[in-house]
């Protein structure tokens, strides 16, 4: 990504994209384009949509208010998201949109809210919830959107995950060990890329029924995230960039590198 080019504006679109389509941007889209960008005909700006790759597209003015995109070349050619899971608890609003937006940087395939029984807020925004996460897909150059999947309770989330799938359970209440070797082990053992969730809680921790709940369930890595007491957005960063960096899309290709790092 060293030559890619960051300034340019992006745009995501739920729309097929391909050579010489024409797009019109819903009003929402019309008054980012026109108003808060302030382009005009024939501008160019970056379009994607989370299937057909990065492609870029002009402004064509159709009056003065309102434009349509017409896709010219693909910039970018279409890569597959990984599959991590962040499971959270869901927080106040401020908090809430920036750890959606991090989690959306981070690589994050699905984001869950998970109510646990010291869940701060119940009620969730889901248009605002997506919005922040399509914002960071297109400030940070992200070709895939992350899914926002409905709350569920706890034991339901348990209960509709695969049975193979990896749970890394960040629990303040874990021993103090070091999580890098832990998240290697687990690497080194499976060889290959593992489907991962990762699980953290509200701001209470979680209570002693819900962690005897999460750890009776098979494939389980509980971790410490340190010496500290991290607040759960901050956690989210942290643990992300573990997970990322051990079995997740940070690796090195192992073949050539023959370690690690």
């Amino acid at each position: 990504m060293s030559s890619y080019d960051f300034a340019a504006q992006r745009l995501f679109v739920k729309v097929e994209l391909a050579e010489g389509a024409r797009v019109t941007p819903d009003s929402g889209a019309q008054n980012y384009i026109l108003n808060v960008l302030r382009l005009g005909e024939g501008d160019p700006l970056l379009l994607f949509n989370g299937r057909d790759g990065e492609w870029r597209a002009r402004v064509s003015m159709v009056s003065r208010r309102a434009a349509d995109l017409v896709v010219e070349r693909r910039m970018r050619e279409q890569t597959a998201a990984g599959d991590l899971e962040y499971a959270f608890a869901p927080l106040k609003q401020a908090r809430l949109d920036y750890m959606v937006q991090k989690a959306a940087e981070m690589g994050a395939a699905r984001l869950t809210p998970v109510i646990t029984r010291r869940t701060q807020v119940r009620k969730i925004n889901g248009d605002r919830l997506r919005a922040n996460i399509i914002e960071a897909a297109e400030q940070c150059g992200l070709l895939n959107a992350p899914e926002l999947a409905d709350a569920l309770g706890l034991e339901s989330w348990l209960e509709k995950l695969p049975p193979q799938r990896l749970v890394i359970f960040c629990d303040e209440d874990a021993e103090l060990s070091n999580p890098v070797e832990a998240l290697r082990r687990v690497a080194a053992a499976a060889g290959e890329a593992v489907p991962v969730s990762v699980l953290i809680g509200p701001e209470g921790g979680f209570d002693d029924v819900e962690r005897s709940l999460v750890l009776r369930r098979p494939h389980v890595l509980r971790i410490s995230l340190g010496p500290r007491i991290l607040r759960a957005d901050t956690a989210a960063v942290a643990a992300l960039a573990l997970v990322q960096a051990v079995l997740g899309d940070w690796r090195q290709d192992l073949s050539k590198a023959g370690r690690m790092y």
